[in-house]
């Protein structure tokens, strides 16, 4: 183990170990899967597509309330361990003629044939199962970032989506907006070129920096709600008496069922950056700061290095993540004023603080440096003497012909290319997957992009895949 770790191998092993007690019984049996396959459904320019909605409270809701409003969709189905709670009730109030379901695997037993697509806006850990069985079936998936919980499920939803051949999103949204177009335009005309460090900054307050770093055990249980199905909400993981703490967004705190700040504003800050670089993976992760340790939850606050080697003619580029707080990352000579951006949604725990950094990046090449926000933000190039100097230079950019909810859609009927699909937005996740573990272990970790393996870390080796799915959800990662 590396000499940076600060817990030990045996605690992470028992954090591993699966503990089978309480598993729900399975609606749809792995070996049934096979005879319920199908092509999926060709659907005309003028019909609408059959959308079946997992997760239907909070940013469920959001993405459901999104594709609807696009006019291209019908929602045929509802999907939530917690159907009826309070904050279900605007979609079920919303389409009271959707079928309602608690667990995806009886909605897919009984439907399946008459869906054409399906969003996942459920908790990170969550989002594999339901994702592998729809591509299983035919089915497209909007799935919110990132992708999956571990780097192995997001391997895995790759190649499924290939072998299923189906229409497949990620739901970073800045992908149809305002940067993509912006970054692919001047990528092309050479004003983005030669990169060689990022700074990517989300600097505001998150749920967990509440916690106390010295706390020995996971918080006790308490009583389910009436309308819970709370075997169902633990899915793949082990088993663990309910809490609030694990639910309605909290989830995001934990290792076992989030992916922190990284996770939940990676994709939205770096996605451009990603694709456009072509960054792939990186050869090193190195923790280099992290503010409150513990086994349990994320950091108070943390500094990622990820070091992406040399590729198709680019130098090699050195992305470094700050989070917290007490994180602000140096910023360049030039920078200019801190301005609230309307166009960066603030997060789910509150307001953006204008006092702070917007959540965002910079960019430096060896000629210009360039200063962007989160989402569908553009980038400005600094200082501004600068830019005016290369205003002149600057390529046309195309606007967005559909947002990303009905881009999807469209997709799932022939008419566009999804611009966030699993074999572009995987690579991505997987970013994150491999940051996450850094945090986890508090170690400088070394990576082998081509066998996918960690070089100098076992323990990380083995967070790769995670812990043992339970017993009755084995069968997801054989579809």
């Amino acid at each position: 183990m590396d000499s940076n770790s600060k817990t030990s191998r045996r605690d992470f092993l028992r954090q591993l170990s699966l503990i089978t007690a309480g598993t729900a019984l399975t609606t749809l049996p792995f070996q049934d899967v096979s005879a319920k396959r199908r092509k999926s459904r060709k659907i005309a320019p003028t019909d609408k597509v059959n959308l079946a909605c997992i997760g239907i409270g909070y940013r469920g809701a959001e993405i459901i309330n999104e594709l609807y409003k696009t006019g291209q969709c019908n929602i045929v189905a509802l999907c939530d361990v917690d159907m009826g709670a309070k904050h279900t009730l605007e979609i079920m109030n919303k389409f009271p003629d959707a079928k309602r379901f608690h667990d995806f695997r009886d909605m897919f037993d009984k439907m399946g044939g008459k869906i054409d697509a399906v969003s996942v806006g459920t908790p990170d850990f969550s989002h594999f199962p339901a994702t592998m069985l729809a591509m299983s079936l035919g089915i497209h998936v909007y799935v919110e970032k990132p992708m999956a919980h571990t780097f192995n499920e997001v391997e895995l939803m790759i190649k499924a989506a290939r072998k299923y051949g189906v229409v497949t999103q990620m739901g970073n949204q800045g992908h149809s907006e305002a940067n993509y177009f912006q970054f692919k335009a001047w990528k092309e005309a050479g004003i983005i070129k030669d990169v060689t460090a990022i700074t990517a900054h989300m600097n505001n307050p998150r749920r967990w920096h509440s916690f106390d770093a010295n706390m020995k055990s996971m918080p006790g249980a308490e009583p389910v709600p009436p309308t819970m199905d709370w075997d169902t909400w633990l899915g793949t993981e082990q088993f663990r008496d309910y809490n609030k703490d694990y639910v309605n967004g909290q989830w995001r705190c934990w290792y076992d069922y989030g992916m922190g700040a990284l996770g939940d504003w990676g994709a939205h800050i770096l996605d451009t950056a990603h694709r456009f670089l072509e960054l792939g993976l990186p050869t090193e992760i190195n923790m280099l700061y992290a503010k409150g340790h513990n086994k349990f939850f994320f950091p108070y606050s943390s500094t990622i290095e990820f070091k992406f080697p040399e590729r198709k003619g680019m130098p090699a580029c050195k992305v470094t993540w700050y989070d917290g707080l007490d994180n602000l990352p140096p910023v360049p000579e030039g920078y200019g004023n801190v301005v609230l951006d309307p166009n960066i949604p603030p997060p789910s725990t509150g307001q953006i603080m204008p006092s702070k950094l917007n959540p965002g990046k910079i960019i430096y090449s060896k000629e210009l440096t360039f200063k962007g926000g989160s989402h569908g933000s553009t980038l400005s190039i600094i200082p501004e003497e600068k830019a005016k100097d290369m205003a002149s230079k600057l390529p046309e950019v195309p606007t967005s012909t559909s947002n990303h909810f009905k881009n999807f859609l469209l997709a799932c009927k022939g008419q566009e290319q999804a611009r966030s699909p699993f074999e572009v937005a995987g690579p991505l996740s997987q970013v994150f997957c491999l940051g996450v573990i850094a945090q986890q272990l508090n170690a400088k970790l070394k990576f082998d992009p081509k066998s996918k393996k960690f070089t100098n870390n076992e323990l990380a080796n083995q967070l790769l895949k995670g812990a043992e799915p339970r017993k009755d959800w084995k069968y997801f990662y054989k579809l």
